[in-house]
């Protein structure tokens, strides 16, 4: 008799009951919702930081451009920006796509901007390791003349390795959220979606 009435009393005592349980549930909730919020707050100051790393990169080339009447990585005559610096045709456009050889104008565009102290790095450097990186990792490979991307000429800042919603996002706040038009476009030859793969890693052309 007395071990049955142990017996019923441990049962009674054992497991949770639903108010528990439901605390329990409140508390994870409360974790889980603290977790999620803050990769919000992350990824968004890596936008940020992306957004303003293009920024400086645009007013780094209008700043030099002001002070020694040239393009970085164009500019013919050298002696006052730095006489080790290598020079370019001062043709007025900055040649190279992408900068994959080194010396070419779109390598050198990296030295030029800093030999005259706009950007941090070592200015010596013109060869393919010049590109600094961006916040996702990925290079800004160049800064150079032409018409990718949208077909429409003009100095463009190439930037590799963006994830899709970034590249898609930075297009609908700057542009037309067009992928293939406009002054910021996806360049992916043969691509005609208007969109970006949000699954995917894209080189983008963001004009100056």
């Amino acid at each position: 008799m007395r071990s049955k009435f142990f017996q019923s009393h441990r049962n009674k005592q054992s497991g949770f009951t639903l108010v528990e349980i439901a605390i329990v549930l409140v508390i994870i909730g409360l974790i889980l919702g603290g977790v999620l919020k803050g990769q919000v707050l992350i990824d968004n100051a890596k936008y940020k930081n992306f957004v303003k790393q293009v920024e400086s990169y645009r007013a780094g080339v209008y700043t030099f451009q002001d002070t020694y009447r040239a393009l970085p990585g164009d500019i013919g005559v050298i002696s006052a920006l730095d006489a080790a610096a290598t020079a370019g045709d001062g043709d007025g456009a900055i040649e190279g796509a992408e900068c994959s050889t080194n010396g070419e104008e779109s390598c050198l565009v990296w030295s030029h901007l800093r030999y005259a102290g706009i950007i941090a790095g070592d200015p010596s450097i013109t060869t393919t390791s010049a590109p600094p990186t961006h916040t996702y990792g990925g290079r800004v490979s160049s800064i150079a003349t032409g018409d990718w991307a949208n077909g429409v000429s003009a100095i463009k800042i190439l930037t590799l390795g963006i994830p899709g919603d970034v590249a898609q996002r930075y297009d609908n706040e700057f542009d037309d959220g067009n992928a293939t038009s406009g002054s910021v476009a996806r360049y992916k030859p043969g691509e005609d979606s208007t969109t970006y793969d949000l699954t995917a890693s894209h080189s983008v052309y963001i004009a100056l």
